[in-house]
């Protein structure tokens, strides 16, 4: 297969572009520099796309290419990439470093998203006060089958010629999202056709139930869902804003049909370790879910693919993996953050720093290159869909691959809580070979963004990098070696909720039930057939705590670290004891001194163990026990003799007499 044709443009002369050091970075040629490629030049764009295939390095005019290629018939052969925004046009004239290295991740396939189907028939819920609710819902009858519900029932005339239903009450619970809507109302009443004069509503009743696929929340109270913004199919405007109001309805207009939604996690419930025999464990999906979309469901958890919005922070959390996400991989991620690296060094660069970012940081690096300094030349843009899906393994990698810092900059809608929580795990892991190279660029305004870039520096990273493979796990470890020149000689220690660490058990406490091995969920945890022994795997404990929640002696702490050295991957003893053997056969069972602590505190002491040899059955195996219980004489289960088998002789015997 070729390789694409690679057309640059500086813009009408308003950037530097070095296409010799792009080459050398990206591996691909290019004879010329184009000066005006959208509109004098667009000639060689439609030669380049009637040849093969085409890398137009030019983001604002990408609607005007795609249209060109559109009518050659090429729209599958042409890329546009910016890189004027995000490097071009910058105060730091020569970024033909980050130019390569953005053309490089561009040239990376997308991975496929699964997706399902979201059916809308059009059944509309309007919520509000008359005056704002009726002629909202009179407006959307015309493409929507519309129920208007205000609060109160009184005497309402609903404008002429509306196709709506009216009701009153107030909705209790709500559930669900766009095309399977369940609503709960209380004081639940229905506009009577019948009678002369004005008409009346039915009487109130609690409890009612219905479904709907849009919601349409003009109540201007609090919202009904947690993250409402990020449910689909309920929309919601404050009722005295009329441009709110008007943008409410027409988004709600739209929504009748087949909607392809992503399905933004994959989840296997057979890693998950929320909880054993009713005992609840690692809660971490659980806590941060923004959108609730995630529940408990037994030993594991459920998610929710309609009401889910992908914002990814529980494949961030997942010590397991049994959350990962789909859109976009993880690692897709940990690919694009090698490329950017790598492409960057081989085209001359040193140590470039990563700007992490969404939608909205993308519209702040914009305004910031167009009306100021733009960013600095190291400072390579990453955008994201969501920066919940950035957690520690990421950060770390990111680091490992050669970046010297890692800037987060948080847009207005963005959860801080769960990110602050990943890079305080980072930093802590990093600490003793990067520190303070992870944090937020806590800025709202684009000249800020600049002066805060451009007035930090970052020292090149003195390890070598790595090529991140597996899961999110593993990368951490390898990661954390690099960063660390190797693994430390004692294990770092991390902040509470961390997914890594280590168990300790007060073997003055433990009496060796092994309940904890029982029920431990990734099998960190494991006993020895051949003596009571609780063995342990540091690599594979992922800190959920439910050994330490059903230990019946409170004898196991969970102590949070991170230990690099290659005996974290093998077993180690953590408590054992010698079996006791049986007094009759020898064969060894049981601990032999919680035993002897049973014996010596019954023998002599309780009336059941005085004067008899009930105190030597606790000696005995299963099997002893059972033999000598069924020999004893005061067996309560006796029954006496067998009777004899009668014979056929027997009973001629008896008549013969």
């Amino acid at each position: 297969m070729s390789e694409p044709t690679l057309l640059l443009c500086d813009c009408t002369g308003s950037m530097r572009v070095d296409a010799e050091a792009i080459a050398q970075g990206c591996g691909l040629t290019c004879q010329k520099v184009g000066t005006y490629l959208c509109r004098d030049e667009a000639a060689r764009a439609a030669q380049a796309l009637q040849t093969g295939d085409v890398i137009i390095a030019c983001g604002q005019e990408a609607e005007s290419f795609r249209d060109l290629a559109e009518d050659l018939g090429a729209t599958d052969r042409l890329t546009c990439i910016d890189i004027r925004d995000r490097a071009g046009w910058s105060d730091d004239r020569d970024a033909s470093p980050k130019m390569a290295a953005l053309i490089a991740e561009a040239r990376l396939p997308a991975p496929e998203v699964p997706a399902m189907d979201v059916v809308s028939g059009g059944v509309c819920l309007v919520i509000g006060k008359p005056d704002v609710a009726l002629p909202a819902a009179a407006r959307l009858s015309t493409t929507l089958a519309v129920t208007c519900m205000i609060p109160e029932a009184g005497d309402l005339h609903p404008p002429t010629g509306a196709q709506i239903d009216v009701v009153a009450g107030r909705v209790s619970n709500a559930a669900g999202a766009l095309g399977q809507f369940s609503v709960t109302v209380d004081g639940f009443c229905e506009w009577s056709p019948a009678g002369r004069g004005a008409r009346t509503f039915t009487s109130p009743v609690n409890g009612a139930k219905s479904d709907c696929d849009v919601i349409v929340d003009l109540t201007g109270d609090a919202p009904m869902f947690p993250a409402h913004q990020k449910r689909d199919g309920y929309l919601r405007a404050d009722p005295a804003d009329p441009l709110a109001v008007e943008r409410v309805l027409f988004e709600a207009s739209h929504l009748v049909g087949t909607f392809e939604k992503p399905l933004y996690i994959r989840f296997d419930a057979n890693l998950c370790a929320h909880s054993r025999a009713e005992q609840t464990g690692c809660t971490r999906c659980l806590d941060l879910c923004p959108t609730s979309a995630i529940l408990p469901a037994g030993e594991s958890v459920s998610i929710d693919p309609n009401v889910c919005a992908g914002c990814g922070a529980c494949a961030a959390v997942c010590p397991s993996g049994a959350a990962s996400a789909d859109d976009p991989p993880v690692q897709h991620t940990f690919t694009r953050l090698r490329t950017l690296a790598e492409t960057y060094r081989k085209a001359g660069g040193a140590a470039p720093r990563l700007l992490v970012h969404d939608d909205h940081g993308a519209e702040m690096i914009s305004l910031a290159a167009r009306f100021g300094r733009g960013v600095p030349a190291d400072v390579i843009p990453f955008e994201l869909a969501s920066l919940g899906a950035f957690g520690h393994a990421e950060m770390l990698a990111a680091l490992a691959v050669g970046f010297a810092h890692v800037h987060i900059l948080p847009g207005p809608r963005t959860e801080r809580q769960p990110i602050d929580a990943q890079i305080g795990i980072a930093r802590a892991i990093a600490a003793a070979g990067a520190p303070n190279r992870i944090g937020w660029v806590d800025v709202d305004d684009p000249d800020a963004l600049s002066q805060q870039l451009y007035s930090t520096e970052a020292p090149p990273m003195d390890h070598g990098t790595i090529l991140p493979l597996g899961g999110r796990r593993e990368v951490t470890r390898l990661a954390a070696t690099a960063i660390l020149g190797g693994a430390p000689e004692v294990p770092l220690p991390l902040p509470a909720g961390a997914p890594y660490g280590t168990i300790k058990i007060d073997t003055q406490k433990c009496t060796l039930c092994l309940a904890c091995v029982s029920l431990c969920p990734p099998g960190a945890l494991g006993d020895n057939p051949d003596k009571p022994e609780v063995n342990f795997r540091e690599e594979a404990c992922l800190q959920c705590g439910i050994c330490a929640t059903v230990c019946p002696e409170t004898a196991i702490e969970l102590v949070p670290q991170l230990d690099l050295r290659p005996s974290a991957l093998a077993t180690r003893e953590l408590h054992g004891e010698e079996p006791f053997c049986c007094v009759e056969c020898g064969k060894p069972f049981g601990v032999k001194s919680t035993i002897e602590k049973i014996v010596t505190k019954l023998e002599g002491v309780h009336s059941m163990f005085t004067n008899s040899d009930n105190a030597r059955l606790i000696q005995m195996c299963d099997d002893c026990r059972v033999n000598a219980q069924f020999k004893a004489s005061d067996n309560p289960f006796q029954m006496g003799d067998r009777p004899k088998i009668r014979t056929t002789q027997d009973y001629l015997d008896d008549r013969e007499d």
